[in-house]
């Protein structure tokens, strides 16, 4: 193992330095281009939906958090005290295009009947919970259910059918509890059952992946058959999402299954990674709004990039780790009535809700 993991992790550095080009493919199949080196990407032949800029907008936000039933407390910041409100009105506005502006009654009509699944940890919670909370504001008096089970939840829109599930896991790839211990196996995914038949699947994963000490939920790295008791967190990471990109490709029908990632989010607790050294996220009131975000693009970002150019089956890549970098003004900061400075969740309504205007844009757009 000495050997081994230094190995590889060399051939990780070499593998995401070099300035190649992936091939991605769009929800239609089709082969688009993307430079790793400047993140340059075409989309459909269309234009850069995630190179832009934060823009105020009256209209928003795109619905009242009093009036959803479907938010999470820990992400209702109005709720718990969040003394300004200027976070809920900015829109992303691409530089050489528009987004579509979401509608959900065409999301409706045109998804009556189906099942869209969200697949992760508590940052797809806070999609899950900005989607239903973006649909009911359409249709308030429409009959809906809500239920929760375990790691499933659901909503269901039933005038129209429309169900939305949310399955709760840290790492994708299994956490088993074992004799040894908890067991996080980098190339199980049993609950990968729990995840068919669905229309629509948007997976997100990176968060525990960097958790150590006490708030690791794991004791054993388990890799065929071998245990390990701690791993590079990136060799790791890179190693459950190649196993994933593996399930995708042998369980997912792409004529009824359309599958999206969304890219690495954010953390704002150290303001050097936006040049103010001294600060995190709480009382930041503003987006940072210059093009060029310190900190630069994440090592996780990279390793993302590089499973989703290699996998077989088309899955669209949700790119919104620098336009949700901007966004040091948008966490719950104090107001979350779970963590005392939460700069990693997002306060809805808020920036999960640009996640899914672009998850509407690729759908329809």
């Amino acid at each position: 193992m000495g050997f081994l993991l230094p190995s590889l992790f060399l051939s990780l550095f070499v593998l995401f330095s070099q300035q190649t080009k992936a091939e991605d493919l769009d929800l239609f199949g089709n082969a688009t281009t993307t430079n790793i080196s400047s993140g340059s990407r075409k989309l459909a032949g269309r234009c850069n939906w995630f190179h832009g800029k934060w823009v105020y907008d009256a209209s928003y936000p795109l619905y009242d958090p009093s009036t959803c039933p479907f938010i999470d407390p820990q992400f209702n910041c109005q709720k718990h005290g969040r003394p300004d409100s200027l976070y809920q009105k900015y829109r992303w506005q691409p530089f050489s295009c528009s987004l579509p502006r979401f509608n959900a009654l065409d999301f409706l009509e045109k998804y009556r009947g189906k099942k869209i699944m969200f697949v992760g940890d508590s940052l797809s919670l806070n999609q899950f919970n900005s989607l239903a909370c973006m649909i009911h504001s359409w249709v308030p008096n429409t009959r809906t259910t809500f239920t929760k089970n375990s790691a499933l939840s659901t909503v269901t829109f039933q005038d129209y059918g429309l169900q939305l599930f949310l399955y709760r896991t840290a790492y994708l790839v299994d956490l088993d509890h074992e004799q040894v211990g908890r067991v996080l196996k980098i190339d199980s995914i049993k609950s990968g059952d729990a995840w068919r038949g669905m229309d629509v699947l948007v997976f997100n994963t990176w968060h525990w992946w960097t958790h150590t000490g006490s708030a690791q939920p794991w004791d054993y790295i388990q890799e065929r058959n071998k245990l390990y008791k701690d791993m590079n967190r990136y060799i790791l990471f890179y190693k459950g999402l190649t196993t994933w990109a593996r399930w995708v490709n042998i369980n997912v029908n792409p004529s009824q299954t359309k599958v999206f990632f969304l890219g690495i989010s954010p953390v704002h607790y150290e303001g050097r990674d936006w040049n103010e050294p001294t600060r995190s996220c709480k009382s930041e009131t503003q987006p940072f709004f210059r093009l060029k975000y310190p900190a630069g693009t994440p090592m996780a970002w990279v390793i993302v990039n590089k499973v989703l150019s290699r996998i077989k089956k088309p899955v669209y890549f949700l790119d919104v780790t620098t336009l949700s970098q901007y966004r040091k003004d948008a966490h719950p900061e104090g107001y979350s009535g779970v963590m005392a400075t939460d700069c990693s969740h997002w306060c809805l309504p808020g920036l999960p809700d640009t996640w899914n205007v672009l998850l509407h844009a690729a759908l329809f757009g």
